[in-house]
């Protein structure tokens, strides 16, 4: 209960309307909506009968296992600064800018990629890189500024664009930050749902207004830095394109739209696309998925033949890897996210 006053009090803060505390005297629906669980599946049509149900995962578990655990530790990233503190040794001790590539650069030792590592590891990176001019060096490596932990809120808020924290993002407090536009496009001002763009292969559509309504933790879920947040208002039609494009993330659904459009919107195909990707194409509305090939799509008959509706998820995997490395998960109607997964 502490957790669900905690969400609406941030959501308080998005929206500035007097009936958010009203949410708190409702009774919560005996489970949220959206419960029908996404499961696993090959290719299929609307009336074919699920895969095995031991393959579901309710929506809420997802939601979890795609929130870094809590005590999850901090891995250094480009535009983070750290300074280094040598015991004995202060012609060392100094202030370092983690570079685009991940780099910094020590006297005498050159540089040392410290990206994605803990402080303890880069400590142990960076006494190594000094040890054949050091012995029995120590180093404690502490975080000045966190350059890299950052995310970005797009849509329909006031303040789009990226949002540096100090400690561990979440959801609400990313939006917050953003602040939503007033629309009569929300109902009470809070959007049914935003989606978490992650990399170039993930995309979560979360139910926001069902877990605050329900009193879910998950409405207030920690995000990783470089998560793109996209809020849409209830009047935007989207679609997600993902995986081998310059730019993944949502592209405007138009009258005009067809699949090559859309993919150029997205910055178009990448060298590891190939020259001839399968486009998979999951539906939100039936979670069935359907397999295109570029070449066919690119004729007046293949433009007419692939529909695509709000909220469809575009995937172009990598060459040589469609047939093992990428699994789309199907949605039931109901269902309260997507995701798109790549498989290891």
């Amino acid at each position: 209960m502490k957790r669900s006053v905690r969400s609406l009090a941030y959501l308080g803060l998005i929206s500035g309307l007097s009936m958010i505390p009203a949410f708190a005297q409702q009774q919560p629906p005996a489970a949220p909506a959206g419960s029908v669980t996404p499961i696993a599946s090959q290719k299929s049509q609307p009336s074919e009968t699920p895969a095995d149900p031991q393959l579901k995962l309710s929506p809420e578990k997802q939601l979890e296992q795609f929130q870094p655990a809590v005590d999850e530790e901090y891995t250094l990233g480009a535009g983070d600064e750290i300074g280094l503190d040598f015991p004995g040794r202060p012609e060392l001790t100094k202030k370092y800018t983690v570079g685009p590539d991940g780099r910094i650069t020590l006297p005498l030792a050159g540089q040392v990629m410290v990206a994605n590592l803990t402080r303890e590891q880069a400590a142990k990176a960076i006494v190594d890189a000094l040890s054949n001019d050091y012995t029995n060096l120590t180093v404690t490596v502490n975080i000045e500024k966190y350059g890299s932990n950052k995310v970005t809120v797009i849509g329909n808020v006031k303040n789009p664009g990226t949002i540096y924290f100090d400690t561990t993002p979440t959801l609400l407090d990313a939006i917050s930050r953003g602040g939503l536009l007033p629309t009569p496009s929300y109902k009470d001002g809070l959007p049914d749902e935003c989606m978490i763009y992650r990399g170039n292969n993930q995309v979560f559509t979360v139910q926001l207004r069902d877990l605050l309504r329900s009193g879910s933790a998950m409405a207030d879920m920690r995000l990783r830095r470089n998560d793109i947040i996209f809020v849409p208002s209830q009047s935007d039609r989207f679609v997600s394109v993902l995986g081998q494009v310059k730019n993944p993330g949502s592209v405007p659904l138009t009258s005009d739209s067809n699949l090559p459009s859309l993919i150029a919107q997205a910055g178009g195909l990448t060298d590891g696309a190939g020259n001839n990707p399968h486009i998979m194409i999951l539906s939100k509305a039936n979670g069935t998925t359907r397999e295109v090939n570029w070449k066919d799509i690119n004729t007046p008959k293949g433009l007419t033949e692939v529909a695509l509706q709000p909220g469809d998820i575009v995937s172009i995997p990598k060459t040589g890897f469609y047939k093992s490395t990428y699994v789309l998960e199907r949605l039931s109607p109901m269902t309260s996210l997507a995701t798109l997964l790549a498989v290891r």
